[in-house]
């Protein structure tokens, strides 16, 4: 499916091809610290299969909680973020950021991670296969 999307103040403009079914939410502690929410909704896609078409993001290094190297891209005008990906075996993915998909009201999340981290008020965690780290 072919999507696109831009930051709320549109500067930072995007396309990609995904699968929809490459949607997920993670509970993880550092996306509940990024998104000022209780959890973060991401749209996988390969990194071939997406491109800036707009603007120029601007990069906040983060090593999660698992170790591992994320680099999350934003912004640098509204904060919203746009996408993270990573190195070594993350490299090849690109995590769009839900919010910002202007076809998001088709991608519904399928899975979850991190769930030992959610917020269950309302039974999030019984809500979709998931498992506790990623």
């Amino acid at each position: 499916m072919k999507i696109d999307g831009q930051c709320h103040c549109g500067r930072v403009t995007y396309e990609a091809e995904i699968e929809p079914d490459d949607v997920s939410i993670c509970h993880c502690t550092d996306c509940q610290h990024l998104t000022g929410s209780v959890y973060r909704v991401t749209v996988a896609a390969p990194k071939d299969d997406f491109r800036i078409t707009g603007g120029e993001p601007k990069t906040y290094v983060k090593t999660g909680d698992n170790g591992r190297t994320r680099f999350q891209m934003f912004c640098g005008d509204c904060g919203s973020p746009i996408y993270t990906t990573g190195t070594d075996e993350d490299a090849g993915e690109i995590g769009i950021r839900w919010g910002n998909i202007r076809q998001r009201a088709v991608l519904a999340p399928k899975s979850q991670i991190w769930c030992s981290s959610a917020a269950n008020w309302f039974g999030e965690r019984d809500a979709l296969p998931g498992r506790d780290r990623d």
